[in-house]
């Protein structure tokens, strides 16, 4: 049976040092070059993807921005796509505007990808995101609300304090149109609020991949929330020792963690 391999990143693959050690990065490489059909679904862009993911060498395209995006790993080119429109979009910005949040907004602006924001407004939790991506040509400074929402927005991340962001959680978890993360930030104290269109989820990309490739199983690797859906709709399903228990919960085992290259080492004795 023709089998789909795909694994997150963060917490999954990657080690708390956010690189791929390169003993997983072997094993990996090797096992493709023998045939294994092997992606990736990330949170991150392409561009923060491509440099924790530097030496791997998947051949299926990849996953990113938690599914609001399909694209070739290679070529950059984008193969499917979820954005907001204009309704939506005023929608989320009257919601932050009430809750006193100011957001990193994702997109694009004439052809360009760009992540906007107002320093003015920046808090700890933003500081470190930004630092952590320095020299990043997407970043955007704006000085006024109406700039950080122009564009094609696909892509809302609020980052800040669990009680500061929960309010906005609870207005669009169960919303027709909104597709709504929340969590703490790995490895961190500060909770992040992302909001993509209903359709932009890790599991839908996956189904378009499967149908675009004709595969007839799924086999999935992960460690949080935003992995969820993509555990319910996978074949079989494996959780990382670190991973929250709700996900271990719906495992259909659990590996070894990602300090341990868990992923690396199931594949290395079940794919065959």
């Amino acid at each position: 049976m023709k089998t789909l391999y795909v694994t997150d990143l963060d917490g999954t693959l990657l080690n708390t040092k956010d690189r791929i050690s390169e003993y997983s990065k072997k094993v990996i490489n090797e096992l493709i070059k023998e045939g294994m059909h092997f992606t990736y679904a990330t949170a991150r862009s392409l561009i923060s993807a491509a440099v924790v993911a530097e030496g791997l060498s998947p051949q299926i395209p990849v996953i990113v921005y938690n599914g609001a995006f399909i694209l070739d790993a290679t070529t950059r080119e984008v193969m499917a796509s979820s954005g907001f429109n204009a309704e939506e979009k005023q929608y989320i910005k009257k919601l932050l505007h009430h809750y006193q949040v100011s957001p990193l907004v994702y997109a694009f602006i004439e052809g360009i990808e760009r992540v906007s924001w107002i320093p003015e407004h920046e808090n700890e939790g933003i500081r470190y995101y930004l630092n952590n991506r320095r020299g990043d040509k997407r970043f955007r400074e704006v000085g006024q609300v109406e700039a950080l929402y122009e564009g094609e927005v696909f892509y809302f991340t609020c980052i800040g304090e669990r009680e500061e962001l929960l309010p906005i959680y609870e207005a669009l978890k169960d919303h027709p149109h909104y597709n709504c993360l929340f969590h703490q930030e790995l490895y961190r104290e500060e909770y992040w609020c992302e909001i993509l269109p209903k359709k932009a989820t890790k599991a839908n990309a996956i189904k378009q991949l499967k149908e675009l490739f004709q595969y007839d199983r799924v086999i999935a690797f992960g460690d949080a929330m935003n992995d969820i859906p993509m555990f319910e709709i996978a074949d079989e399903c494996y959780a990382v020792a670190n991973a929250v228990p709700e996900l271990r919960e719906l495992a259909t085992d659990v590996i070894e963690s990602n300090e341990e290259d868990g992923v690396a080492k199931w594949l290395m004795h079940h794919f065959s």
